[in-house]
């Protein structure tokens, strides 16, 4: 049920920012977005699938408990009900105080989330330019604000859990102190005392493991919130038009008094805009960073709605239009193409998914990308990298252009389609372009003069409005807004220096991000399958030295917690004996009330200072995590997804809060304890602690058994809980492909298959577990009844005081009390080392390059660069990128390296920068290698 509701949420979430459509996202971060619609969505697997049905039997518990107690003594019942409702209603209370704090938790984990994926998809920039650290400074900051707001979530959550365990305690302590008075007054047989006695605190187990169940509640609590957020978004635009029935409008395009600004924007972006493209015709748009090229864009794709005036397609306004009708007619490939994980094919496919091989390849032929494809390593096969890592900027539009080839609409838009790429790729594409825009109405927006300059009409944009219109000779001539543009490109000096560089390999070969990617799996999931829990533990018990203040406390509140709980029933069985003997008992009730309230107490302690540690240990294994992946970038992430790297920083990390905060003292506690039971049974008698060994032992050890079929069961869910991950935010930041493609349909058909395997993943572990729950739940019945057996036989013989074997019952149900939280712990601490198993894997990650141990100040004016002799391959490669290359560059002057697209001007920059160091040869810069610097001081 509870993955039903799962996969209902998270397609309907997905449908809803498809409603929402591209606007909601340039305003939304992606972070928050993909955590919501993933991690939130499974937070919320056992909220649903054991809190709500927790909490249903706990509602119901008072009733049960006072039908059955009635029969028994109506004013102990009375009591009983009265301690459950305080208990149900007492923590319910409370938690309402923490609602201001959930929402701060869930913001604060959104910003972190939001932080890091900025900063890994940019980590290469960041470090160009010398401000990773500072980056990491940043995440510090966010992560301390994660830490805080959950600690102060936790705090008042843990209290709700004192609560009701000192309400549980309190509650058992006073039916049985009335029972006992009723007895000595007359009122009350002992018998039903010790019916009383024996369902002392069970009575109240419902209220219990809802406590148990009250931080996945809070988590799902706090994951709701973003969610809901999202659901209550409403979409810039309304899809209310009609279909046009097969008919084909067409392909004008026409803005008439168009007026717009941004939602939140403090000027105008279109202000006025009349114009008209007919049939056929190519018209570019040009103008200053700002001006609304791209707004016009937008408007046309019906991102957004026009505040005021039309846009028409075919002489309709396109509100008129269904959003599918007025896409389809639309081609577009813009500056900041977005190529989808996957391969090549099943990216040329976004244009049109039944294309036969033949038509992919010839719309890649006419692109000029079919040789570079034929060159990679398995050709249309081959896996590009998330946003296509693994590819060239002019092998990412020849790829995008070809696309739009296949997509075959009457309308094609350009949006900077030529604003990245070198002069070499620039010549290859505009031919491509040229192809392509044959037959069609092509709307051109460009700063080159390369791309506007075989327009059919320009128009100049400026502040928003239509400043002149012409051909080129024509605007040129007027020396207007356009002349100012264009004329710095048209009297352009020539560079100072220029270099070619020819690369060793072809330009299909030799793709950037490909190279690096080559050798290893092409899911670009975390994994590391060979680690099991002898390896596990030592690298998280490492991770605890610094906090052993903390640890020894907690031990020793965790022990003090389950004496206080033992000490109830002890106690109570104590009070029952002095009854039945007819002795004094108002100092054990005394010594009762007393000890109650202490469980509830110390409770609550030993769960702040263990959650208070376990986060304190999340917020270093984040920052470490970052300036891990610091290290091992560019490289690595070229061979691994962001999503996925964000899930192992957020939610991986936030499962291994499970071993510090919820296994290392329950272990502890659940060796002592039940050694201590089998120790005061031994002293009344072997045959009781003979009788509780065999069940005692099976629940120490059923956490054991099975436990690497467990583990691969928790480490495989955890893996494609990355990959699930990784597909949502590909699908968030490649949303606006998504929609002018059309392939809503398809790409919602790839999350629910993902979301299936997940839930394939995830249905045999929770099966296990819930198998495992109700196993534990018959051995402790069952080893209360070989106490029973054995003490009765005991008392039989003489050998026995029967007013003991209560107290020796209670004594030996109360050992299972950790076992069973350590039974509970144990399950779920496959997902703690599938976790663990993903976040060492980056970890053990060799670091390709090292910081040098620094170099004096240079002069500011000796900044001469040179390489000798270099030699670099990258790595999974078998061809060199660079093989004996030499050059210099003196102080102060200005070199252009030209060459195909893959030659190996961008493995030169990144070879200077140190993301990689040569195989051969050498770069110094100001008279020293390279290696010797330190990395902040070189690349600023």
């Amino acid at each position: 049920t509870a993955f039903r509701v799962q996969a209902r949420l998270r397609q309907r979430l997905y449908d809803h920012l498809l409603g929402l459509g591209p606007a909601y996202l340039t305003h939304a971060r992606t972070g928050p977005v993909a955590t919501s619609m993933v991690e939130g969505v499974q937070q919320l697997e056992v909220y649903f699938g054991q809190f709500l049905p927790q909490l249903v039997v706990a509602v119901a518990t008072p009733v049960l408990i006072f039908a059955f107690v009635a029969f028994v003594d109506l004013p102990v019942a009375a009591v009983l009900v009265g301690a459950a409702l305080v208990t149900l209603i007492a923590p319910a209370l409370w938690h309402r105080r923490d609602r201001a704090a959930s929402y701060g938790r869930n913001r604060a984990y959104s910003a972190f989330g939001a932080e890091l994926l900025d900063a890994l998809q940019g980590l290469a920039t960041l470090k160009a330019f010398g401000q990773s650290g500072e980056r990491a400074r940043l995440l510090e900051q966010k992560s301390q604000e994660l830490f805080r707001s959950t600690m102060w979530l936790l705090g008042a959550n843990t209290m709700g859990r004192g609560i009701t365990d000192a309400g549980m305690a309190i509650g058992a302590a006073a039916a049985l102190a009335v029972g006992a008075w009723r007895v000595h007054a007359g009122q009350m047989d002992l018998a039903a005392l010790l019916v009383i006695l024996m369902l002392g605190v069970e009575v109240f187990r419902p209220l219990r493991e809802l406590r148990m169940l009250l931080h996945a509640g809070m988590l799902g609590t706090a994951a709701a919130r973003g969610i809901l957020d999202i659901l209550a978004a409403r979409p810039a635009v309304a899809d209310h038009g009609q279909p046009t029935n097969g008919t084909s409008p067409t392909p004008t395009v026409a803005f008439e008094g168009v007026t717009f600004a941004y939602p939140g924007g403090r000027r105008i972006a279109h202000d006025g805009i009349d114009f008209h493209v007919s049939a056929g015709e190519r018209v570019a748009f040009v103008g200053p960073s700002g001006s609304g090229k791209s707004t016009v864009v937008r408007l046309l794709l019906r991102f957004y709605d026009p505040d005021a005036g039309r846009v028409l397609v075919g002489g309709h306004d396109i509100r008129e239009l269904t959003l599918h009708d007025l896409r389809r007619r639309i081609a577009v490939v813009s500056q900041d193409t977005y190529l989808f994980h996957g391969t090549v094919e099943e990216n040329l496919r976004m244009g049109k998914a039944d294309a036969t091989p033949a038509e992919l390849e010839a719309a890649a032929r006419a692109a000029d990308a079919h040789e570079f494809i034929t060159g990679l390593p398995q050709g249309y096969a081959t896996v590009v990298g998330e946003r296509g890592i693994r590819l060239s900027g002019g092998q990412r539009q020849r790829i995008a252009i070809a696309r739009a080839l296949l997509r075959d609409a009457p309308i094609l838009v350009l949006d900077e389609a030529l604003s990245s790429v070198d002069a070499e790729s620039e010549a290859l594409i505009q031919q491509a372009l040229d192809r392509l825009m044959e037959g069609r109405t092509t709307l051109i927006f460009a700063h080159r003069l390369s791309s506007v300059i075989g327009a059919d009409r320009i128009m100049v944009l400026d502040g928003g409005r239509l400043a002149e219109s012409g051909t080129h000779a024509e605007l040129m001539t007027r020396r207007g807004p356009y002349w100012r543009l264009m004329n710095p490109q048209v009297s352009a000096a020539r560079s100072e220096h220029l270099i070619a560089i020819d690369g060793t390999s072809s330009a299909a070969s030799a793709a950037e991000g490909e190279r690096a990617g080559a050798a290893v799996a092409e899911d670009g999931a975390v994994s590391s399958k060979t680690m099991g829990w002898l390896e596990a533990l030592p690298i998280l018990i490492r991770m605890i030295r610094g906090y052993r203040a903390r640890l020894v406390a907690t031990f020793g509140l965790g022990i003090a917690r389950v004496a206080a709980i033992i000490a109830v029933g002890v106690l109570s069985a104590l009070v029952v004996r002095a009854v039945k003997h007819d002795a004094p008992f108002g100092a054990l009730l005394v010594a009762l009330a007393m000890a109650a309230p202490l469980a509830g107490l110390l409770h609550w302690l030993e769960s702040w200072l263990a959650h208070d540690m376990a986060y304190r240990l999340l917020n270093d294994m984040r920052l470490a995590l970052f300036r891990k992946l610091d290290a091992l970038a560019p490289a690595y992430l070229t061979r691994r997804r962001s999503g996925d790297l964000v899930a192992v920083a957020t939610h991986d990390v936030e499962l291994i809060e499970y071993f510090f905060a919820h296994t290392v003292t329950p272990v502890l506690v659940a060796i002592i304890v039940p050694l201590a039971v089998l120790g005061t049974l031994a002293m009344f008698g072997w045959p009781l602690a003979v009788a509780l060994l065999p069940f005692l032992l099976y629940a120490a050890l059923s956490p054991l058994l099975r436990r690497a079929h467990i583990d691969q069961l928790g480490s495989r869910a955890r893996e494609v809980s990355g990959d699930l991950s990784a597909h949502t935010v590909d699908s968030i930041q490649g949303m606006a492909e998504i929609v002018a493609f059309q392939r809503e349909r398809a790409r919602g058909e790839e999350l629910t298959a993902r979301a299936r395997a997940y839930l394939a993943a995830r249905m045999p572990f929770l099966a296990d577990l819930t198998r495992e729950h109700a196993l534990h739940e018959a051995v402790t019945g069952l080893g209360g009844l070989a106490i029973i057996a054995a003490g009765a036989w005991m008392v039989a013989a003489g050998r026995l005081d029967g007013a003991m074997l209560p107290l020796l019952t209670l004594l030996a149900l109360s050992a299972f009390i950790p076992l069973w939280e350590v039974g509970q712990v144990g399950r779920q601490l496959a997902d703690t080392l599938g976790a663990t198993r993903r976040t060492h894997a980056i970890d053990s990650e060799p670091v390709p390059v090292r910081d040098g141990p620094g170099v004096p100040a240079p002069r500011p004016t000796d900044t001469m660069l040179t390489l000798r002799d270099v030699t670099f391959t990258y790595p999974g490669r078998r061809r060199p990128a660079l093989a004996g290359v030499s050059l210099s560059v003196p102080s102060g002057s200005t070199v252009a390296l030209v060459g195909s697209s893959g030659a190996g001007k961008t493995t030169i920059a990144h070879l200077c920068l140190r993301f990689w160091d040569p195989d051969a040869g050498e770069i110094r810069l100001a008279g020293h290698d390279v290696r010797a610097w330190q990395l902040d001081d070189l690349r600023r």
